[in-house]
């Protein structure tokens, strides 16, 4: 996952932040090493790219090119890449930077970094350890390493179940726009989104309890970090229970801004495995 630092822009977009060492000479990387965001973020959600015509970018396509004293050689299209090797993927480092082609690296869109296949191309991804596949978009080269073949972005690093062990073995297959392949991509996407609206409208309104506790306090304590945690209400509703009073923590009513696997993603990562919806009180 580490890059190479090059001191010219126009040197920079073509062969991007995906390259093999940093070289220390530059400022451009405030994060010495890579990683994920601060926070466990499902990604789970995240759709697969589109594939659609695109011309060829204006960068990132210079052919031959050269990094760290090897060349490399972009190849004139993509139709009939088909290999097996190591992936890996890249993240929080890079993320806002500039792509090979000028984009800006989003470290949550399905997108990828390849040493040769033309800027921007379409690929299918698949984990050969679990069979996980992802279509992601490469508007970046790297990764400038003998035995990986494909660097990944940090969503579909998470959709293919990698990012614990940084690597994997895949096959990278092209995915040419107007295909069986890119036609079966794109329906899959727009089921994905409509199972998401539906899983979005069943929760607008309602509202997970997190927890209940004996003390008012202790209500209060969680509430507000619940309250830093996601951008959904929180209550704090008491209830009687026989002699005593019991003080639930409640998110909501739900907003329907995020699913609720989402939200429960984000709440097992946070330490409250238990929440649950329940009606309005």
């Amino acid at each position: 996952m580490k890059r190479l630092m090059l001191p010219l822009l126009a040197v920079a977009l073509t062969l991007g932040g995906c390259a093999s060492k940093d070289s220390g000479s530059s400022s451009r990387y405030s994060m010495k090493h890579d990683r994920g965001p601060d926070q466990a973020i499902s990604m789970a959600h995240v759709p697969d790219a589109v594939p659609r015509y695109e011309p060829v970018s204006r960068w990132g396509n210079k052919s031959p090119y050269e990094v760290l004293g090897k060349r490399y050689y972009v190849l004139p299209n993509a139709e009939g890449y088909r290999v097996r090797g190591n992936a890996s993927w890249y993240g929080k480092k890079f993320h806002g930077h500039t792509t090979s082609n000028g984009e800006i690296y989003d470290m949550y869109q399905m997108t990828a970094a390849h040493k040769s296949l033309p800027l921007p191309s379409f690929v299918r991804v698949t984990n050969l350890d679990n069979g996980r596949q992802v279509v992601v978009r490469v508007n970046d080269r790297g990764p400038f390493h003998d035995d990986r073949v494909i660097d990944l972005s940090y969503a579909a690093a998470y959709r293919l179940d990698m990012l614990q062990k940084g690597t994997a073995r895949v096959e990278v297959e092209a995915i040419i726009p107007g295909s069986t392949g890119a036609v079966l991509a794109q329906s899959r996407e727009e089921e994905g989104r409509s199972l998401v609206s539906a899983d979005q409208a069943a929760i607008t309104g309602r509202m997970l309890q997190i927890a209940a506790f004996s003390t008012e306090s202790g209500a209060r304590d969680v509430a507000e970090r619940l309250r830093g945690l996601l951008q959904e209400p929180v209550q704090i509703n008491p209830v009687q229970r026989e002699a005593r009073t019991l003080y639930r923590v409640h998110l909501g009513p739900l907003t329907g801004s995020h699913t609720l696997s989402w939200i429960l993603d984000q709440l097992k990562a946070a330490g409250y495995p238990g929440a649950h919806l329940v009606d309005l009180p």
